[in-house]
């Protein structure tokens, strides 16, 4: 009997990313989870705790599988998350205007056992030199409000990217490759 998903993300995105893959959750659930970064906490370990969080704020019935993500931005050991206004946003795109920055990607997936599963997609993405015209340009589009690092590369922002070593998808905001392998494991029928 294959398992019934349940989506732990009010994304949009992550949702249009399992459908790529042939994935229709059974149900969506936006679980209400604290993302504040602990002191001195490595963005690897923070993007996995999230993630693992989220999974596990979503009650499960049974034969039912939770999968659960969360995606940061990290430059060196500061971490990037959403952008608390405009001025932030603003700030952010300074940051990362010219440099190269990891995006991480965590998957978490519970299968109907109750077994919780990981994985992270570290990609490493490199921005163009951003002249001040561009970032008030992307700021008065408000597009990247709402985006890990202020940005979304699936928009606007993707010609501000000079490189992409790792998950184009990760970047979005769901790691595909990750994703499929956990939903296999879990036992979820994938298209």
């Amino acid at each position: 009997m294959a398992a019934d998903l349940i989506l732990a993300s009010a994304s949009p995105r992550r949702l249009a990313l399992l459908a790529q893959i042939g994935v229709v959750p059974a149900r969506v659930v936006a679980p209400d989870v604290d993302e504040t970064p602990l002191k001195a906490e490595r963005p690897r370990d923070y993007v996995l705790r999230v993630a693992a969080a989220k999974a596990a704020a979503v009650p499960r019935r049974d034969g039912e599988v939770v999968l659960a993500a969360d995606t940061s931005i990290a430059v060196g050991p500061r971490i990037l998350g959403k952008p608390a206004d405009e001025d932030d946003l603003a700030r952010m795109l300074r940051l990362l205007s010219g440099r190269r920055h990891h995006c991480l990607s965590a998957v978490v997936v519970v299968d109907s056992a109750g077994t919780m599963r990981s994985r992270l997609s570290d990609t490493m993405v490199a921005f163009k030199p951003l002249t001040e015209a561009e970032i008030r340009s992307y700021v008065a589009s408000g597009e990247g409000l709402g985006k890990a690092g202020g940005y979304a590369i699936q928009g606007r922002a993707e010609a501000y990217v000079r490189r992409i070593d790792g998950s184009y998808s990760g970047v979005v905001g769901l790691p595909l490759f990750e994703t499929r392998t956990l939903l296999a494991t879990a036992g979820v029928i994938l298209g």
